[in-house]
This record gives structure tokens, sequence and C-alpha cells, in this order.
């Protein structure tokens, strides 16, 4: 980081490397530099994503699932792990209920006794049941498994710094070489997605199934406290650093990103 413009040193390091009478040498070089650091840049990057999604699914698959199957109660009477999956499985009887009256009235179906009715509800309510047992397993299964896709991850990064350092350098590299419609389409996209006018019910939706996902209650007040600061703790960050860094950078970006702004 400099007080000089990093396009305007770019500009300056290419005028000088047309004048080396070394400068085709100087690029087959950088060439095969910079093919060496994608290469090594990609199959990190793979490495990242493939090896987590595959302990996530081989863990989950043939060991924490058959465990939770196995020592989960299947005699207990409360399947709920928590108030909002009870809440829904109640909400889900009394509408077949109120379906099977309903049809009985408009003569869909015939007219349903007390034993029929309390037969086709029981059969319901067991139906029920075993989904949201199911739902269970599932919720206690992710929370073992992500936990371990998480610690495999940071092995990972732990055990190839150098390697991290290739790609953080090989993304820098592509993020400058961006034209400057381009950053500044990026930037108002990134800020339109996380922290823009509509960015509420995309957090509303993505916090309420990480709660799902994990079997934890529905929390309105939680969601409303979340999307009331993290997104404005975003939005400041992101403003710091178009002043802080990308104003120094890339000035004309910066330039392009307002008038596109306005």
């Amino acid at each position: 980081m400099s007080f000089i413009p990093r396009s305007i040193l770019r500009t300056i390091g290419k005028f000088q490397q047309t004048l080396d009478p070394d400068a085709e040498t100087k690029v087959i070089e950088e060439f095969r530099a910079s093919r060496r650091q994608t290469i090594s840049s990609i199959r990190f990057l793979l490495i990242l994503i493939v090896v987590p999604l595959l302990i996530n699914q081989l863990s989950r698959n043939f060991v924490i699932t058959p465990l939770v199957e196995k020592f989960w109660n299947p005699q207990e009477s409360d399947v709920f792990i928590n108030s909002s999956q009870e809440e829904k499985a109640l909400a889900e009887l009394k509408r077949f209920e109120q379906g099977l009256y309903f049809e009985a009235r408009i003569g869909k179906i015939p007219a349903l006794s007390s034993e029929v009715l309390q037969k086709k509800l029981k059969e319901k309510a067991i139906a029920i049941s075993e989904e949201n047992k199911i739902e269970s397993i599932n919720a206690v299964t992710n929370i073992f498994a992500d936990i371990l896709t998480a610690i495999t991850l940071i092995i990972l990064i732990l055990t190839g710094k150098q390697q991290l350092s290739i790609l953080r350098s090989f993304a820098g590299d592509i993020t400058y070489s961006l034209s400057d419609s381009a950053k500044a389409f990026l930037i108002i996209l990134s800020t339109d997605i996380f922290v823009g006018f509509h960015s509420p019910y995309g957090w509303e939706i993505i916090l309420g199934s990480t709660l799902k996902h994990y079997g934890l209650p529905e929390n309105k007040s939680l969601i409303s406290l979340f999307i009331a600061t993290v997104p404005v703790i975003m939005d400041t960050i992101f403003k710091y650093w178009i002043f802080r860094y990308l104003n120094r950078s890339s000035p004309s970006a910066v330039a392009t990103y307002r008038n596109m702004n306005e």
C-alpha cells in the first residue's frame, strides 16, 4: 500500500519492462510462475471444498447416523427436540382434522364416525411423529457432522499455510486485474445482497434454515436482533474497505462505483 495509486505503479512497471532487453525472457518466466500459481491455487481450493464435503458425507452416512439411530430411544414419548417442532406438528395434525371435517361436509368422503375419526387421527399422529423423529435424528447428525467438517477444514488450513498464501495472492491478483466497471459491479452486487434494502428477507431465510438444520427453536427476537446489527456492521466494514484500501489502490474504480450507485 502506498500513496501512489496501484494502477499508476502498474503502468510505470509495464513501461519499464518494455525497455528491458531481457523482457522476453522475463515474460516467459513470469508466465510459467503464473501458471504454477494458478494450478496450485485451483488444486488447493478444490481440496478445501471437496475434502470437507467428502468427510461430511462419509461420516454422516456411515458413522454418525448409525450411532444416533442406535442410541435414540424409539419408545420415548417425547419425539420433539424443541418447542417449534412440536407446535408445527400439532398445527399439522389440527389442519388434517379440519380437512377431514371439511371433506365430509362437502360430501367428498362419507360422514365419519367418532371411532373412524379417532383411527385416522391416530394414524396421522403416528406418521407425524415418525417424520419428526427423522428430523430430530438429522438435526443431531448435522451438529456432529458439521463439527467434524469444521475440524477438517481447520486442519487443512493449518497444514497448508504456504498454499493458502499462494491462493490469497492469486485471488488478489484476479481482483485487482478486473476492470473498474467490473469491480464496481461486484461491490454493488455484494452490498445489495448482504446489506441492501431487500437483504433482511434473505437473512431471515438463511437464519431460519440454519436453526432448522441444527434442530434449534425459531427465535424471532434473535433473528430480528441479528438483522438489526450484523448488516449494519457489514455495511460499515464495506465502506471502510472502500475508503481505506480501494480508494488508494484503484481510485478510478471507486469513482465508477459512486457513479453507478447514484
